[in-house]
């Protein structure tokens, strides 16, 4: 598998701390509050957020199913360790807030992942998910066509039904409103928010600031409108009962 490859499976983890990632941080911090908690980073990248908790609270861990990425989490924030999602290496109820960043469509058994992200939450925790929304119009995660992955944004794929899409993005899921919900019926929590939200846009930014700053007012104003729906992802936030 090549390194294009393997990234496409695994998912890009944040290379650099830009708006869209700040602007993530604060609603992480509306919804569950961080000062002096026991923060867990499911599926931690280079450990971006994870440093990025740390200005709050100096309990923070991470897990990273890739080991280099791991090792270099590890300069960010003392406790990450290499795990998968599906069977973490902690005790029940070991965390007040459980944070897990566009993973669960990556992991091998997203249910099996879910299960784990409740159990390590303590009674009263919030569990804070950002996942890919299959109304989005782009799927970010490219596809593959004739046997081989063609990366990039690629239009329309995740609104076609589910076998067709299956068989051009395989290795990614994309989640309705109601299929992220099902990952968690049964299980002892509690809905707290459910929303969708587009882009930071900073690459755009970066090479047309005027252009990037007009997206960001539009659709960051639809945010609080139902055309929310086609947001870049969901924010799912839970709390243990």
């Amino acid at each position: 598998m090549s390194e294009l490859e393997q990234a496409a499976r695994r998912g890009n983890p944040s290379f650099v701390w830009r708006a869209g990632q700040e602007r993530r941080l604060a609603l992480v911090r509306r919804y569950a509050p961080l000062e002096g908690r026991r923060v867990l980073d499911v599926g931690c990248g280079l450990g971006m957020y994870t440093q990025a908790f740390q200005r709050y609270t100096p309990a923070v861990f991470g897990i990273e199913v890739e080991f280099p990425r791991a090792q270099e989490a590890r300069h960010r924030a003392r406790g990450v360790a290499q795990a998968v999602g599906e069977t973490l290496p902690f005790a029940d109820a070991a965390f007040d807030v459980v944070f897990s960043h566009e993973v669960l469509e990556h992991v091998i058994d997203d249910a099996a992942c879910a299960r784990e992200l409740v159990r390590v939450t303590r009674p009263g925790g919030r569990i804070v998910i950002f996942v890919p929304n299959r109304l989005y119009p782009f799927e970010t995660h490219g596809l593959y066509w004739r046997g081989r992955y063609h990366f990039g944004n690629k239009p329309f794929i995740n609104w076609l039904p589910d076998p067709l899409r299956n068989r051009l993005a395989p290795h990614v899921r994309a989640y309705t409103a109601p299929g992220l919900r099902r990952l968690f019926a049964g299980l002892p929590v509690r809905v707290i928010a459910h929303t969708q939200i587009y882009p930071g846009y900073d690459n755009v930014v970066a090479r047309r600031p005027a252009l990037g700053r007009l997206l960001r007012a539009i659709t960051y104003t639809l945010e609080h409108t139902p055309l929310r729906f086609w947001g870049l992802s969901h924010l799912l936030v839970l709390e243990k009962s």
